[in-house]
């Protein structure tokens, strides 16, 4: 199994979000769900209308660690879902194919993977860049890593840490700072 990259640069988000903006309402809602929740795509597809229509929260039970987990829908989020779900049922998966089933991960594989080729990013994508964005991202901002790994489930900093890419980042930024 390949190792996936976080995206880095917030101008490569931007540049698939307007990939996905062109493209497809759901791939963008898709996309957006997974760098601004830091979600597994197990948990992200599985999401109802019912889960985000209306919804102050998003409340789901995880389904690789069973427990439950709460949190708030941003800004971002919000307009999103209520234009995407707009006279849907609450009982209808949120994200559907063109034959009225269910997206599974390898669908949301693919999406990922050819908008972030489409962005020309260069890195190693898959649907856990969008987790691995969101930790990258949100570690930047707050310099938080005990809430991150709780928000990962985590048993440890260093996993954590390592699991966004930031352990390398300061190993390559130690060498390239020190010179004899």
């Amino acid at each position: 199994m390949t190792t996936v990259e976080p995206i880095r640069k917030k101008e490569d988000i931007q540049k698939v979000e307007k990939f996905l903006a062109n493209k497809s309402k759901r791939d963008l809602l898709l996309f957006t769900i997974g760098t601004n929740c830091g979600l597994r795509i197990s948990d992200i597809v599985a999401l109802n209308v019912g889960d985000v229509q209306n919804k102050n929260y998003i409340q789901i039970v995880e389904k690789k660690t069973g427990k439950f987990k709460k949190f708030p829908i941003n800004s971002k989020l919000k307009p999103m879902f209520e234009e995407y779900t707009k006279g849907k049922k609450a009982e209808e998966a949120l994200f559907i194919t063109i034959f009225k089933n269910r997206i599974n991960r390898f669908a949301a594989y693919h999406i990922i993977k050819n908008a972030c080729k489409a962005a020309g990013l260069e890195a190693k994508v898959g649907t856990h860049t969008m987790r691995k964005t969101f930790g990258y991202h949100h570690y930047q901002k707050f310099k938080d890593v005990a809430m991150l790994q709780k928000i990962f489930n985590h048993s440890s900093p260093q996993i954590t840490l390592r699991y966004i890419g930031i352990e390398q980042e300061q190993i390559e930024e130690s060498y390239a700072n020190f010179i004899l």
